[in-house]
């Protein structure tokens, strides 16, 4: 089987050459794409595809479409709305992701990005520490169990909610279960969004939620840009000097967000959460291995457009 590994934001050297081992191992072709200029290069590249491991690239309809052969794409990463699924679904095509593969490195990130806040942004101005504050998590799965153990190790409370955990799972995870997302952002000092960007969530956090958060509270986003109601988040950030927003997804409207409200607001020049080598390598790996017990046994364990 031809497999592309298409990265317009490559891999390190050691991901691809391992990438390359387990797949040549297995008896498959690789083909590695990086840094192309555009998407009509993506969709130049496919032709003779039959899986593709991508990062953030988009396997858009037109991608799919232009990839006949096309068996199997796994998004090396645990977001998949750069893929398009229902595209990829009508033709019979394996979505799957890497779950757990990116979860150390996000966590960490937003570890760090609390105490980046915290500390009005490393500037001289005096800081606070976030020993002793609640910290609600939205979506409890890998990056949310990683963010609450750091944060308990640091002395934070920590709470959380999740529509697909019961209560005695976030319990055995090491969090106090809230009992409604209202309730979770009405007593987080600090909030950590993980959740992912699908029709139910994209736009869902908004003026209502941010506004109802204690003094001083700090909302965090390594998750989607979309999850966020970007124009309510403004006009929270309006009325409530206090609150402060930081992200790895900077919003459509960052620039007059920070104009407005300088060090109360931060975004990463790009998206940060998985930019570690290790996760780098930990994802490409599983997707290779992913790419190849599929092809062996049929393994769909993965699979996100079921």
């Amino acid at each position: 089987m031809k497999v592309l590994v298409a990265t317009q934001k490559p891999f390190a050297a050691v991901a691809v050459k391992g990438i390359k081992d387990i797949l040549g191992a297995a008896g498959h072709e690789v083909s590695v794409f990086e840094k192309y200029a555009a998407q009509e290069d993506l969709v130049a590249a496919v032709a003779d595809a039959e899986g593709i491991i991508i990062r953030s690239d988009k396997v858009t309809a037109e991608v799919i479409a232009a990839a006949p052969k096309l068996k199997i794409v796994v998004r090396a990463g645990a977001g998949f709305d750069n893929v398009d699924l229902a595209a990829a679904s009508a033709r019979g095509i394996v979505v799957m992701n890497t779950p757990g593969q990116n979860s150390n490195a996000v966590a960490e990130l937003a570890v760090a990005m609390m105490i980046f806040m915290a500390r009005t942004q490393f500037t001289p101005a005096t800081g606070s520490e976030i020993a002793g504050k609640t910290l609600g998590i939205q979506a409890f799965g890998n990056v949310g169990r990683l963010v609450g153990a750091k944060a308990k190790a640091l002395g934070m409370k920590v709470k959380a909610i999740d529509p697909f955990l019961k209560p005695e799972q976030i319990t055995d995870g090491g969090a106090e279960p809230a009992g409604s997302l209202e309730e979770l952002y009405a007593t987080s000092d600090y909030l950590s969004i993980h959740i992912p960007a699908t029709p139910q969530t994209i736009g869902s956090i908004g003026y209502e939620l941010i506004s109802s958060m204690p003094k001083g509270a700090t909302l965090v986003n390594t998750a989607r840009k979309e999850v966020i109601d970007e124009a309510g988040l403004e006009k929270a950030l309006e009325e409530r000097p206090d609150l402060k927003y930081i992200t790895d997804v900077a919003p459509d409207n960052y620039e007059a967000l920070r104009e407005k409200f300088g060090l109360r607001v931060f975004a990463t020049p790009k998206k940060m959460g998985a930019q570690t080598s290790e996760a780098n390598i930990n994802a490409g790996l599983a997707a290779a291995r992913q790419i190849t017990d599929f092809f062996a046994t049929g393994n769909t364990r993965f699979q996100v457009n079921k």
